[in-house]
């Protein structure tokens, strides 16, 4: 079964040496998932999440604008799969051919697929399988002070 996921913000936990790792925060069947990502990626769904405007696009807004200006859609994001500590994430699109749907599914990483979601604001959906390995309870994560835009939290 899949799980609505919603995007609580970019956290901010530590490596076995005691530096600081990004990671976007979902929240899925009661449940964050934290998933480490690049600090370019981070910056990428914060700017997305905060609506901030970038003085040129970014990759994702260039791609985001290409697929559009070529009649597709992205539809839903899928946090299906995680092995060895890796997560795989489908990005499931659409076009229309002839007035019929014509869909693909295309292998990305989660941090492109969440940023895609956050510019086109698409489901995002995360297996029971990856939640059973690796969800974690809210008690272990440390919420920011309510903002306007997205949580800033500590794992």
């Amino acid at each position: 079964m899949n799980h609505r996921a919603e995007v609580k913000g970019i956290g901010v936990g530590l490596d076995a040496e005691g530096g600081s790792v990004p990671a976007v925060i979902l929240h899925a069947r009661n449940e964050y998932l934290p998933i480490v990502i690049t600090s370019d990626q981070a910056q990428a769904i914060q700017l997305a999440l905060s609506g901030e405007p970038f003085e040129r696009p970014l990759t994702h807004d260039l791609l985001v604008d290409m697929i559009t200006e070529f009649g597709g859609a992205i539809d839903t994001i899928r946090i299906d799969d995680l092995s060895d500590g890796t997560f795989f994430a489908k990005i499931d699109a659409e076009r229309y051919e002839n007035g019929e749907p014509k869909t693909f599914v295309f292998d990305a990483r989660p941090s492109d697929a969440v940023a895609l979601a956050v510019r086109v604001d698409c489901p995002i959906v995360v297996s029971d399988e990856v939640l059973d390995e690796a969800g974690q309870p809210p008690e272990r994560f440390d919420v920011g002070e309510p903002s306007e835009g997205p949580d800033d939290v500590d794992f």
